[in-house]
């Protein structure tokens, strides 16, 4: 297989349940941890700005409501991301990747982007976040790591800027998945931990495709999935994990 240029442990949504998901304050918890490695979710605003954001809608992680997609970016760039989270976090703003691959790139970090279409929009969310990742990352040595549920999502990033390295991502092992991820040309498989065993990942490997694991927060099932020769590991446990070491302490 091809050199891997990602660190092993990579914190989920910035800092998982530390810090307000998707936000600059949680890479910043995961940072101070030591992580050099993070995973985001980026969907677009109305007026086609990449930016942070999990769900379709706004009412879980900040006190509006609605869609997201169907605002433009100068409102969402408004909205409280953190006072759902806690006291401390109150006014943290929903970061456009912009302003994310920025902190990402004067700290040197890697970042795994997670293509995060709202429903209808897979071809043009794809296209855009890779147009937008392979000009902000235009003079790094690694680029982002584009990874999405959506084949479609994939492709379209593919048809927009082939040289970015992609990922597919799964959370079964569904008819097809396998040909997918091959025919997306992607470098590897992002799978949900359960998923994983040591057959599975030497066929990954046999293609030449690396395997990596979310959401992985307890030590024994890390440890297991070190043993069967997993290539990378995200999580939400940052304070419990070093990602100094490629083993686990509990």
């Amino acid at each position: 297989m091809a050199p891997w240029p990602y660190p092993f442990w990579i914190a989920h949504r910035g800092a998982g349940k530390l810090a307000p998901e998707n936000t600059l304050a949680a890479f910043r918890v995961g940072a101070g941890h030591g992580y050099r490695a993070f995973e985001c979710d980026v969907k677009l605003s109305a007026d086609g700005v990449p930016f942070l954001l999990h769900d379709a809608t706004l009412q879980r992680t900040t006190p509006e409501n609605g869609v997201a997609s169907q605002r433009p970016w100068s409102e969402l760039s408004r909205i409280d991301a953190g006072g759902w989270h806690s006291r401390g976090h109150a006014g943290e703003p929903i970061p456009s990747l912009d302003g994310i691959a920025g902190y990402c790139l004067r700290n040197d970090f890697a970042l795994n982007i997670e293509i995060k279409p709202t429903p209808g929009a897979e071809e043009e969310t794809g296209r855009v976040v890779a147009c937008e990742s392979a000009r902000l990352w235009a003079q790094a040595p690694v680029k982002p790591l584009l990874s999405s549920f959506r084949p479609d999502a994939l492709a379209a990033a593919r048809a927009a800027e082939d040289t970015l390295p992609r990922a597919l991502l799964i959370d079964s092992l569904r008819p097809g998945w396998f040909d997918e991820a091959t025919s997306l040309a992607c470098v590897a498989v992002v799978g949900h931990y359960g998923l994983f065993d040591a057959a599975l990942i030497q066929r990954l490997h046999a293609a030449g495709l690396r395997a990596l694991a979310y959401t992985v927060n307890d030590p024994a099932t890390a440890q297991w999935l070190l043993g069967c020769g997993i290539d990378g590991l995200i999580t939400d446990a940052v304070d419990r994990f070093s990602p100094r070491e490629h083993a686990v302490r509990d």
